[in-house]
Formats: structure tokens, sequence, C-alpha cells
């Protein structure tokens, strides 16, 4: 199942997010998406810093929002072996083998920016 074949916005629609990236760190993306999420009233576990892997996360995921160099989000998935809905792919996250291992555990993927559609809800504002 590929991404593009689903409407990306419809993710908004899910309630608990894990977060691969940098969360601790106020100055990175993953940070700043795990906040908003928050903000917004879903529930988001931040992986990669706070959490060593997706595995360790007691609830169901819906979608594991990718804001972290391609090879350690490889490895992450690949250790994946719980049900996720979706996968959020940041720019710069993304590589084509996440691609291809996404498509073959028949996982939806998307490209895109959760900040932006959360700022097309008017759920979030970017800082000028």
């Amino acid at each position: 199942m590929r991404g593009e074949k689903v409407d990306v916005s419809q993710i908004l629609d899910c309630s608990t997010f894990a977060v691969a990236g940098d969360t601790v760190t106020s100055s990175k993306y993953a940070y700043r998406i795990k906040k908003a999420l928050e903000a917004a009233g879903y529930k988001a576990y931040g992986v990669g810093k706070e959490l060593a892997g997706f595995n360790e996360i007691e609830d169901r995921i819906d979608v594991i929002d990718l804001c972290i160099n391609p090879a350690r989000g490889l490895a992450l998935l690949k250790e994946l072996d719980k049900p996720v809905s979706a996968v959020l792919i940041q720019p710069g996250a993304g590589s084509d083998e996440i691609k291809a291992l996404l498509d073959e555990k028949g996982i939806a993927w998307f490209e895109g920016c959760v900040l932006r559609l959360l700022e097309a809800r008017g759920l979030y504002k970017f800082q000028d």
C-alpha cells in the first residue's frame, strides 16, 4: 500500500503518534512536532532519545512520524513488531529502503510535514 494513494490529511483523524527523532532538544523539529501534537490533544511518544524503539510503547500506535536520519529510521522500522496504521516521513527522513520496507509490511506511508497539517487545521502556528 503506497501512501500517495491515501489522503495524508487523514492522519490527523488518528489519536496516538510515535515521533522518531530527538524529542528532548528544544531546537530540534522532532521536539517541536511532539509538543505540537500534545498541545493539539494528541497522545505522542518520543522514540530515539526518550524510548529506544516503537515496541516499548504499550499503547496502539496509529501513526509513526519519522523525523530522524534515514538510516536510524530504517533500523527502528525493521525492529517494529506491532501494528501501526501509517508512517509519515518528514522531509529529509525518507529513503527508498524505508518506502520498500513499509510497502513490504503493508503499512501506508506518506511524505509530508505534520506541522503543516496541524497548521492547516488551525492547530499550530509557525513562528516568524
